[in-house]
C-alpha cells in the first residue's frame, strides 16, 4: 500500500490527496476509465444476474435436439461448477442451422470423415504459398456456380471475410452507406476502411436516397470533391430483427446513383428463396446487379468460413489485396467437403431431391411457427418467411427467467439484450430449422402457452393479495 501511495502521490504532482486508492485512474494525466459507467453498472447488476442464460456448454451435434452439460453457481453466476449430470434431447431453438447439415450423420458427415483421413485437419500454410488444393478451387467454382456469377473465393472465418475484405474495397476519399443495424462485421470492415461512414435507418429507403443525393450533390467533406466510389452495405436477414432487406428497391437506388451494392447474404443463403440462393433467388433477381455478393458456410451449410462472389476482376484484385486471402492459413480440408457436399445437395447435383426438400420444409418450419406465435398473442419482428423469429419480452428482468423455464421444459433458446438491442428491447430469438418436425414447434408453442398461463395466474394472485 506504501508503494501504491508513493505512486498516486508522483501521478497528482505532489498533492495528496485522501481519495481511495481505486480511483487512481482519475488522476493520471488525460487518461480516462476504460469502461463507461453504464457498462460497469450493467455488468454489475444485471448481466451478472442472468449470465447463465449464455454461454450453456453443449455435448452433441446441434441438430433438431441436442445434450447440455449442466451446471450450477454458488456465488451469483461469477462461476460455475459442472454437475455431472447431462440433460438429454433438448429441443434446439437457438443454432442456425437452418437446412440440417450440421449433424453427426449423412453424406455430408462421412464425405469430411474420409476427408480428413485422407488429409488431415490442418493446412499448415496460405493459399498463396502451400495450402492451396484442389478442392479449395473446386468449391469456389461451385459457390460461382451456385450463385450464377463469374467467379467466388472462399475465406476461412465468416467474421473476417466482412472485416477484411471492405478495407480492399474502399478507402480515403470514399464513401460507405451502412445500415444502421448492420452486423459487427460489416461494421469494423468500413471503419478500417478509413472511407466515410454515414448510417441510413433500417430498411428505410427514403433515408437511404437522401444519404445518397446528399453524397452526389455535395461531395466530400472541404473540397466538394465527387466521391471516389459509393458503397452501400446491407444484409439479406437482420439476424436480430428477423427482417429482409427490400432488395429490388436498393437496387434501384444503387442504379440511379451509381453506386456499388455489397450485400451480405450470412443468413440468408440457403434458407431463402426457392433454390437457396439466398434473398436474390427470394425477390428472383439478377445477381449480375449485386456488385459485391458476400455469404458464410457457418449456417445453412453446417460448417465454417465465408465467401466473397461477383465479377472475375472483382476477385482477381481480391486475391492480391485482401489481408484475409494472403496472411490467413488456408480453409481446413474436412470443412471444405462439408460445404461441397451439402451445396451440391442443395443444388441437386448429388442425383436426389435432399435439398429442395430441405429448403421447403424450412419455409413452411417459418410460416408456421411464426403463424403460431401471432396466433397465441406473442409480439414478433421480422419478416413471414425469415427463419429468424424474434419474440419480445422486453425487460431486460425476464431474459433470465424465460431462458430458465425454457430449458426447465427441455426447450434450449437464445435469449438476447443489451448490447446487442436496446436495453429494453429484450427478446428471444428463435432460429427454425428444416430438421424441426411439426410435432417439435407443436411441442414448444404448448410449453410457451403453458408459460404464459402460469405467469399470468400468479399475477393474479399477487394483485389479490
Amino acid at each position: 500500500m506504501g508503494f501504491a501511495l508513493q505512486v498516486y502521490h508522483a501521478a497528482c504532482n505532489g498533492a495528496l490527496y485522501s481519495r481511495p486508492f481505486f480511483n487512481l485512474q482519475y488522476y493520471f494525466c488525460d487518461f480516462v476509465p476504460l469502461y463507461q459507467d453504464f457498462e460497469n453498472f450493467y455488468t454489475r447488476n444485471l448481466y451478472m444476474r442472468i449470465r447463465d442464460s449464455w454461454n450453456r456448454p453443449i455435448c452433441s451435434a446441434p441438430g433438431a435436439t441436442f445434450d447440455l452439460v449442466e451446471r450450477s453457481s454458488n456465488d451469483y453466476n461469477w462461476t460455475f461448477e459442472y454437475t455431472g449430470r447431462v440433460v438429454k434431447d433438448v429441443i434446439n431453438l437457438g443454432s442456425y442451422n437452418y437446412l440440417g447439415f450440421a449433424e453427426n450423420t449423412g453424406a455430408c458427415a462421412t464425405a469430411a470423415g474420409e476427408v480428413t483421413v485422407k488429409f488431415g485437419v490442418g493446412m499448415a500454410s496460405t493459399r498463396q504459398e502451400m495450402g492451396n488444393l484442389d478442392r479449395h478451387e473446386e468449391l469456389e467454382k461451385l459457390v460461382a456456380s451456385f450463385l450464377g456469377v463469374e467467379s467466388a473465393m472462399a475465406f476461412g472465418m465468416g467474421f473476417a471475410t466482412n472485416s477484411m475484405n471492405i478495407p480492399a474495397l474502399a478507402g480515403k476519399g470514399c464513401l460507405i452507406l451502412s445500415d444502421e443495424l448492420n452486423h459487427a462485421s460489416l461494421v469494423l470492415g468500413a471503419r478500417l476502411s478509413t472511407s466515410t461512414i454515414r448510417v441510413f435507418k433500417h430498411n428505410n429507403m427514403q433515408s437511404l436516397e437522401k444519404l445518397l443525393r446528399d453524397a452526389i450533390v455535395h461531395g466530400q467533406p472541404r473540397t466538394h470533391q465527387p466521391w471516389k466510389k459509393i458503397l452501400i452495405l446491407v444484409e439479406g436477414i437482420y439476424s436480430m430483427e428477423g427482417s429482409i432487406i427490400r432488395l429490388p428497391e436498393v437496387i434501384a437506388l444503387k442504379k440511379k446513383y451509381k453506386a456499388y451494392l455489397y450485400l451480405d447474404e450470412a443468413h440468408s443463403i440457403g434458407a431463402l428463396g426457392p433454390y437457396g440462393r439466398g434473398v436474390v433467388d427470394y425477390f428472383g433477381l439478377d445477381s449480375k446487379d449485386v456488385d459485391v455478393m458476400m455469404g458464410t458456410f457457418t449456417k445453412s451449410f453446417g460448417a465454417a468460413g465465408g465467401y466473397i462472389a461477383g465479377r472475375k476482376d472483382l476477385i482477381d484484385h481480391l486475391r492480391t489485396h485482401s489481408h484475409s486471402a494472403i496472411y490467413a492459413t488456408s480453409m481446413s480440408l474436412p470443412v471444405v467437403e462439408q460445404i461441397i457436399t451439402s451445396m451440391k445437395c442443395i443444388m441437386g447435383k448429388d442425383g436426389t431431391t435432399i435439398g429442395r426438400s430441405r429448403i421447403q420444409r424450412l419455409a413452411e418450419n417459418t410460416v408456421y411457427f411464426r403463424r403460431r406465435l401471432r396466433e397465441m398473442g406473442f409480439i414478433i419482428y421480422g419478416n413471414n418467411d425469415s427463419p429468424v423469429v424474434p419474440m419480445m419480452l422486453y425487460m431486460p428482468a425476464k431474459i433470465g427467467a424465460f431462458g430458465r423455464e425454457m430449458l426447465k421444459r427441455n426447450i434450449g433458446v437464445v435469449v438476447v439484450g443489451f448490447p446487442a438491442t436496446p436495453i429494453i428491447e429484450s427478446r428471444a430469438r428463435f432460429c427454425i430449422s428444416a430438421a424441426h418436425t411439426k410435432e417439435m414447434l407443436d411441442r414448444v408453442t404448448t410449453r410457451f402457452l403453458q408459460l404464459l398461463l402460469q405467469g399470468s395466474a400468479l399475477a393474479a394472485d399477487q394483485r389479490a393479495s
